[in-house]
């Protein structure tokens, strides 16, 4: 039975970034990243972006070129799939009955996208974004697809909307909720983005719940049936409604968890020796005012993976990074810091009508996020406000003269 001292299960952001920290802080011990894709780690971020568009080609996205892993004496595991994870004798079961020893777990899993679960649901032609080959197979299709519905109005949906129409297609965007980004942004920025999308030719509809796909004889997808019988056709079906946390092995092994697998401040789950990092952890994050939440960003993925590398090495560090996100749409550059969910209090900062402004989230008179419309400097300057937690004046934070790190207390 092969053995690591390090064995890294899920090969995406935080998975490789865990393999590079530990050889770029000396470690000389074994490592070993497993993946179930073919290919090695690569970004994630360019799928529903400048990937799918085809500007970019997959080698530009590799996060290290293939014989760099080889040359670190890091072994690439790929195509397989963990099973089992056995706590007591440090051993994953791959397979049926592969079986890999560690010293050291680090579990970066990541989610799987959530599913249709309506009637229909099976059909062909229905596709996700969260893999290299879930873009090859719509853009295989694209030539010969007019109109695609895009189902979920989260950054996937929208940026998958952006991408197709700069292609030219027909789309339409259904948002169950009453809002775009409702899970994530305030009122203002989800109306400005449904503004945008619809400026750009995009049939966005919001309050529109899917009842059912109906499939052509085939069984591939043609049209999406909503709840109030409203019947739209479609060539292709793009699907973005969030992902399942991977930790179904974890859970079984008797790892704490519920929404993802629950882990402390230095990233260890309730099991010795095992770690988990990225979109699967579950954690108390000072910027959520200490709840436990799971942060689906690549950010978090990176500095997750160096809080548990430095745990390994025995140089600990606790988890206590400020979230920061971004999403690119059409010529809009989005960059949040902070988590705004709590605030009782927004300020505008700036006119969105010349497509360059920021909101502001406050909690108490304190600001706790920022979402930046191309205002690169609102977000850079605004992170050390959240950091420090004062109380600002607020007719200063409205004024967009003043630079945000100029900006007196209150």
């Amino acid at each position: 039975m092969p053995s690591y001292d390090v064995l890294i299960i899920g090969a995406g952001h935080g998975g490789a970034q865990a393999a590079l920290l530990l050889r770029q802080t000396g470690f000389e011990g074994s490592i070993a990243l497993l993946g179930d894709e073919k290919e090695p780690p690569y970004e994630r971020p360019p799928l529903s972006k400048d990937y799918m568009a085809g500007e970019k080609e997959f080698e530009r996205i590799l996060i290290r070129p293939r014989a760099f892993w080889k040359e670190r004496e890091i072994d690439l595991l790929l195509t397989k799939r963990v099973r089992k994870v056995d706590p007591i004798a440090h051993m994953v079961t791959v397979g049926e009955n592969e079986q890999i020893g560690y010293g050291r777990l680090i579990w970066a899993t990541g989610g799987s996208p959530r599913l249709l679960t309506c009637p229909g649901a099976n059909a062909r032609g229905i596709f996700s974004i969260r893999r290299r080959d879930d873009v090859e197979a719509i853009r295989t299709r694209l030539p010969k697809t007019g109109h695609v519905v895009v189902i979920g109005g989260g950054y996937i949906g929208l940026e998958a909307a952006a991408v197709l129409r700069k292609l030219d297609k027909t789309v339409t965007v259904l948002e169950a909720l009453p809002r775009v980004l409702a899970r994530v942004a305030g009122e203002e920025l989800s109306h400005f983005y449904e503004a945008e999308h619809r400026a750009h030719g995009v049939d966005l509809r919001t309050e529109a719940m899917v009842e059912s796909i109906e499939k052509a004889e085939d069984g591939t997808a043609r049209a999406v049936i909503l709840s109030d019988k409203t019947r739209i056709e479609a060539d292709m079906i793009i699907v973005g409604i969030g992902i399942v946390p991977e930790t179904a092995p974890l859970i079984a092994a008797g790892a704490s968890g519920g929404n993802g697998v629950d882990v402390d401040s230095y990233c260890r789950t309730s099991l010795p020796d095992i770690y988990a990092i990225g979109d699967c952890a579950c954690h108390a994050n000072r910027f959520a005012r200490g709840d436990r939440i799971r942060l689906e960003s690549v950010q978090n993925a990176n500095d997750q993976a160096k809080v548990a590398v430095q745990h390994i090495i025995g140089e600990p560090i606790e988890y206590e990074a400020v979230p920061w996100f971004w999403s690119n749409q059409y010529d809009l550059r989005l960059q949040t810091v902070g988590l705004s969910t709590g605030h009782d209090q927004t300020i505008l900062r700036g006119d969105p009508e010349s497509r360059s402004f920021s909101i502001l989230y406050l909690l108490g008179g304190k600001l706790i996020a920022l979402d930046c419309i191309n205002a690169v400097k609102d977000y850079v300057q605004g992170k050390a406000h959240i950091l420090s937690g004062a109380v600002l004046d607020q007719a200063q934070l409205a004024d967009p003269s003043r630079p945000l790190k100029e900006v007196e207390l209150a």
